[in-house]
């Protein structure tokens, strides 16, 4: 009874405003059947080699870095509400466009167009989420997004396992529609609210001298703390590029199977993430959080290269869902507090590109030691990449966040 007293009492204190961002990242996240079968796509559908799979993804990490450092600098002058609105709209024609290139260069080309316009989304509305938010509940609102997301990802992947079965077009069509309607809600819901912040906000600046903020690329410890979260993100991307062909290629898995592990780690984070998040806010500090996450999800790859049969498969991918929800949303929090009021969009922006960093050297590297190497070399590789990158967030959190949060909250 207390456990279920900490899971609903996780959604308290949360406003509308952050509810209906949810909304709008569940319909669109619902649709995104595209990346976790876009290596299974080109490998199977197009016959590409694997290496070469690796290399077309990798074109969405570069996208992704150009439009997480275009989403945080124009998300900082225009708001976050047109950045949002333009990225969910504009992405819908570049969904429907990417069955069209059948090329290795041509696919590239739309993936790298079709990730810059997204991803400018990532950083925009992680600054909408600490604007709605009271201070106290910024995990939380995190968190709740997360599980959106991840709601969305326990459909989408489900879905996109029995239509890529019919035709993979189906999967590129249908993220398109689930882009506009989350992009037309999100519009008819902020429409206002977004006219009211900026009167707000000119009143404000106009009544008080704006103090000017440093730019976080010159803030050497957010660098450092960046870089790490870079190489948590090769290691947990794994699930996005190399371990759908794992699973394919050496367990042979069917693609509607491969749909419903995706789709069961979405559900089981949707499940478990609010009330995981309220237990560490409440008994753990910002360091060992980070900690045991990652350290989770370096034993959740590892483990598979000793065994792949099915029991062994659904306990990695809990132990990686585990990992993940005491990581990834106290990433956003950890971002949140080390920046100031008027540049949240540059400091969601450079924490959005050491993911997007990660996304290129993911797939290719990922790719490239599994067809040479071997899977196992793998999954070892990163178990131990992973174990090191616990170490280090546990020493480099308090370091940065010394100055901006009380120590019994960080150590």
């Amino acid at each position: 009874m207390k456990l279920i007293n900490l899971y609903t009492g996780s959604f308290k204190g949360l406003s509308q405003e952050s509810w209906m961002l949810a909304l709008v990242m569940l319909i669109n996240r619902a649709g995104s059947m595209v990346l976790p079968f876009l290596g299974v796509y080109m490998t199977n559908h197009l016959h590409f080699s694997i290496e070469n799979s690796g290399i077309v993804l990798s074109f969405f990490g570069i996208g992704s870095v150009i439009g997480s450092w275009l989403g945080g600098m124009i998300t900082d002058k225009i708001g976050e509400y047109r950045v949002q609105s333009l990225s969910l709209l504009l992405s819908v024609p570049l969904f429907c466009l990417i069955p069209l290139f059948t090329t290795e260069a041509g696919l590239a080309g739309i993936i790298l167009a079709q990730s810059i316009v997204s991803e400018t989304f990532r950083p925009a509305n992680s600054v909408a989420i600490t604007k709605y938010a009271r201070p106290e509940n910024i995990t939380r609102a995190f968190s709740l997004n997360r599980m959106a997301v991840n709601l969305g990802f326990s459909i989408g992947p489900a879905l996109g396992g029995i239509l890529s079965a019919i035709s993979y077009e189906f999967l590129f069509f249908s993220n398109a529609l689930a882009a506009l309607l989350a992009g037309l809600m999100y519009i008819w819901f902020f429409r206002k609210r977004a006219r009211l912040a900026k009167a707000k906000a000119k009143k404000v600046k106009e009544a008080i001298a704006v103090k000017k903020e440093s730019s976080p690329y010159r803030d050497s410890k957010f660098i450092v703390y960046c870089i790490f979260c870079m190489l948590f993100a090769i290691c947990f991307f794994q699930l996005f590029s190399t371990l759908t062909i794992f699973y394919k290629d050496t367990v042979h898995m069917s693609q509607q199977n491969i749909g419903y592990i995706l789709g069961y780690s979405g559900f089981l984070i949707v499940l478990l993430e609010m009330g995981l998040v309220q237990v560490a806010e409440k008994y753990f500090t910002l360091a060992f959080t980070m900690l045991i996450g990652t350290f989770l999800c370096g034993v959740s790859y590892a483990m598979l290269a000793f065994d792949y049969s099915m029991v062994a498969l659904i306990v990695s991918m809990t132990l990686l869902c585990v990992g993940e929800i005491w990581t990834l949303p106290f990433m956003s929090t950890i971002t949140a507090l080390r920046s100031g009021d008027r540049n949240k969009g540059a400091y969601m922006g450079l924490n959005g590109i050491s993911f997007s960093v990660a996304f290129i050297v993911t797939p290719y590297v990922g790719t490239l030691i599994a067809e040479r190497f071997g899977f196992t070399v793998l999954w070892i590789g990163t178990g131990v990449l992973a174990v090191i990158i616990a170490i280090a967030f546990y020493f480099i959190i308090p370091w940065m966040l010394s100055e901006k949060v009380s120590k019994e909250e960080i150590v």
